[in-house]
């Protein structure tokens, strides 16, 4: 059937990418202090879109951290609402020297828009914005569902800022449920619809041993080493097959359904170019027994992501520093409640303690899994939807990561989210030369935009 929304956007597809390089030009870094006034521009930058295409009660809403962004439309009585969500901010480009073109100078090549935020999640978010364009402008002027629109410019530094607003505006942000663009396809034109998400414990361990660094040629022998403390706690979280050790960790763990796992089996994956070109590494590691896409999608894990202190410069520096710490994360899985992971691996952590050191645990942010029900009639239209852009059927997927935002929905408004992403797994999100293939782009705002007509009966 056709769509006038469609045909515009076919017909806008250059103006449509030429303002995502306006938008990927501002470094809208999250995480770094001096690039503050860049997020709260790129806030400005879709505020001012939303208002050209006519979308109502724009606001970009101060928070303690970087800012929200709200908009509406509701004249569509009786059809459904959506919340449709994404967000501007993006990890820091680090490390430079390893970026072919400069982050936020957005380049094309082999049919790939290449800059820091491509995929993750600037593109994604302009997608939705050109949908709403285009369903508007092809509709004189109305939608054919009610939209409200949520993007948040602290993603990439735990997201508090949205959380609070979403439990305190719950008349505000009512909806049916919410769209989620901000994970990937499977495979190249494969229409995928996440389904499920891990959950993330994220703390950080403080040993603390002397009042002050100490010289280990005079102190060593005597005085107490929080690194070793580290190594010795950290060696016993986990045994070198990957099974976790803190005591009831597994406790309720729920197994993917037995259709579920057919349904992985017959998915386009190989481990062998997994291990190749996705890892790099020269085996791949985890518990035995599971499958790579079990291993990461459902089943808990523990992973340390770095291990500050001490003496790190060139050279040589002979001190037993007084303290040490290590980022430590555990990904959860469904019917594991983070405040009793939380608790057991505190317990844990205290009891493996070496004497002459004091430990202390810091959160850095913790939230369930969520698995989606695939039986309700968003997933069904949505699913049509990408059937109708891809020709092909749709494949529902789990992801390793977290989105902690999706369980907020679920939480706080009890609405389900359509996680439909363009992304690719080679798009190198989080890492240098991060990319978005364009004609995912392109399939992106085409699909919003039949997923909302076929919600509004069109």
């Amino acid at each position: 059937m056709a769509s006038p929304a469609v045909d515009f956007a076919r017909n806008n597809q250059q103006r449509f990418l030429n303002e995502l390089k306006d938008l990927l030009r501002i470094p809208s870094v999250s995480t770094l202090e001096e690039h503050k006034a860049d997020v709260q521009k790129a806030a400005e930058f879709v505020a001012n879109d939303l208002r050209r295409i006519g979308m109502e009660n724009v606001e970009v809403i101060p928070t303690k951290g970087h800012p929200l962004l709200y908009a509406d439309w509701l004249h569509a009585p009786g059809k459904p609402t959506v919340l449709c969500y994404a967000h501007y901010d993006v990890q820091p480009p680090d490390p430079l020297d390893e970026w072919k073109t400069p982050p936020f100078d957005p380049t094309e090549r082999n049919n790939n828009i290449y800059a820091r935020g491509a995929v993750d999640d600037k593109g994604q978010l302009w997608m939705e914005v050109k949908a709403l364009e285009s369903l508007m402008k092809s509709g004189n002027g109305k939608l054919p569902i009610n939209v409200k629109v949520i993007f948040e410019g602290e993603e990439e530094v735990g997201g508090e800022s949205i959380t609070e607003y979403v439990r305190k505006q719950k008349a505000k942000l009512k909806a049916d449920f919410a769209l989620v663009c901000d994970t990937e396809l499977f495979a190249p034109n494969l229409p995928t619809l996440c389904v499920g998400l891990r959950g993330l414990v994220y703390t950080e361990i403080e040993a603390v041993g002397a009042m002050i660094d100490l010289h280990s040629g005079v102190y060593g022998g005597a005085a107490p080493n929080p690194f070793f403390a580290l190594i010795e706690i950290i060696s016993k979280l986990k045994d070198s097959k990957g099974k976790v050790l803190i005591p009831g960790f597994y406790k309720g763990v729920k197994a993917p359904s037995k259709d579920e796992l057919k349904a992985w089996k017959r998915l386009p994956f190989n481990e062998e170019h997994y291990r190749k070109t996705e890892v790099g590494s020269k085996v791949l590691t985890g518990e035995p027994g599971y499958s790579v896409l079990y291993r990461t999608w459902a089943r808990p894990t523990l992973e340390v992501h770095g291990m500050p202190g001490g003496f790190t410069a060139a050279g040589a520096k002979t001190v037993i520093p007084a303290k040490a710490t290590a980022k430590v994360s555990m990904r959860l899985v469904p019917n594991q409640d983070p405040d009793d992971i939380l608790k057991r691996y505190t317990a844990f952590v205290k009891k493996l303690t070496p004497k002459g050191i004091e430990t202390k645990i810091k959160v850095h942010s913790k939230g369930p899994a969520s698995v989606v029900g695939t039986d309700n009639p968003y997933i069904k239209a949505a699913t049509e939807a990408l059937r109708d852009t891809f020709k092909k059927e749709t494949v529902f997927i789990r992801s390793g990561g977290s989105i902690p935002i999706v369980n907020d929905f679920y939480q706080a408004l009890k609405i389900p989210s359509v996680m439909m992403g363009f992304g690719l797994p080679d798009d190198n999100l989080h890492a240098p030369n991060e990319k978005f293939h364009i004609p995912n782009f392109h399939h992106g705002i085409e699909t919003i935009c039949l997923f909302f007509e076929k919600l509004g009966g069109k």
